[in-house]
């Protein structure tokens, strides 16, 4: 495996600050500390990130709306030249936010079902459903208003996380849903990953897909069925987000996207969805800590648990035997508290 010498994208979960308490969180969000920087720090974190020169940067969290000056951020990355996206729950957007956001590649906002019902339930948090919506709408006005004084488009789309309880709405949420929106570019519908509260043996048995399921995900005939009842300009995107997974197998082969995970306080993880850090950004150069993480994929504990690894099953139970593995004892306490005190306690160390 050659590895490039930066990342192609990162992603930086700017604050664990959220409104929402989602089922499937990877973060665990809104039930931690927010362990954000000041932003002084912050900006050091970003141009620490600027030198790295990636493809995309996506600004997540928790909710990076929540993080008090995030478009002296945005503005810094733009300046750079970088490709900047930012995710949002949509709880927290408010008006006069949009023209900043029309300055970023693209805004996605997150919505996890085709009524408040189903929605509300995985985000964990009545009227976020029609938080999102009004999220959208503000988003679809302003990006009318710019194309009809000549302005640069604002871009922004939707992520979609499926998991079992979702499912059966696809196709009607690209009939109803994106359909209220006419200047929605795409909508992204992608398999849960088995990582954080997703990656425990509870949501396991209950939301996380069946194989059967994802490969029904990214097959011919339900792309084909989704991109039908969607608006002719939407496009419309499935992943079974296996690339995150990491394996052995697919890195020796380039498969996958080579991404730089950063926690909100600068530290970088050395796999994406797992826990697990080399270092912060604040103290350290960032080639050096890229190095480390690279070099932490070719663990032979990381190697030897998920080169078995076939099934959405299986993965889960990797992605805890790895957190159990290289988390602090503070990742493993939120392990012990989310699953069954056998599951962590069989983890090796």
């Amino acid at each position: 495996m050659t590895t490039p010498s930066t990342p192609e994208s990162v992603i930086w979960d700017t604050t664990y600050a959220c409104p929402l308490r989602c089922i499937h969180c990877y973060s665990e969000s809104g039930r931690r500390a927010a362990r954000q920087l000041d932003h002084e720090d912050m900006l050091r974190v970003t141009d620490a990130l600027i030198s790295m020169k990636p493809r995309v940067l996506a600004l997540a969290g928790g909710e990076p709306l929540l993080v008090k000056g995030i478009f002296d951020i945005t503005d810094r990355l733009v300046r750079a030249g970088v490709k900047t996206v930012l995710y949002t729950g949509g709880w927290t957007l408010r008006p006069w936010m949009a023209d900043r956001l029309a300055e970023l590649d693209e805004v996605i906002v997150s919505v996890d079902g085709a009524t408040a019902e189903v929605h509300d339930r995985i985000r964990g948090r009545a009227g976020s459903f029609d938080r999102a919506m009004a999220a959208l709408a503000l988003l679809d006005s302003a990006a009318r208003e710019r194309v009809g004084q000549g302005l640069p488009p604002l871009r922004f789309g939707i992520d979609y996380v499926v998991v079992r309880s979702n499912f059966a709405q696809l196709e009607e949420f690209c009939r109803v849903v994106a359909g209220r929106f006419p200047e929605l570019r795409s909508v992204n519908f992608n398999a849960a990953i088995p990582s954080g509260l997703a990656s425990g043996p509870g949501f396991g048995d209950d939301e996380l897909l069946p194989d059967a399921q994802v490969a029904e995900l990214v097959g011919a005939g339900l792309v084909a069925r989704l991109t039908a009842a969607a608006p002719e300009s939407v496009r419309v995107f499935t992943t079974d987000n296996m690339g995150a997974m990491m394996h052995p197998d697919r890195l020796a082969s380039g498969d996958d996207a080579l991404v730089m995970q950063v926690e909100p306080d600068g530290e970088v993880r050395a796999m994406s969805i797992y826990e697990g850090t080399v270092g912060s950004l604040l103290d350290e150069p960032p080639p050096v800590l890229w190095e480390r993480a690279v070099a932490r994929w070719r663990d032979p504990f990381v190697v030897e648990t998920l080169t078995p690894v076939r099934t959405m099953r299986q993965w889960a139970e990797a992605v805890r035997r790895i957190d159990y593995r290289f988390g602090t004892d503070e990742v493993r306490a939120r392990i012990d508290r989310r699953s069954p005190s056998q599951e962590s306690g069989a983890a090796p160390v």
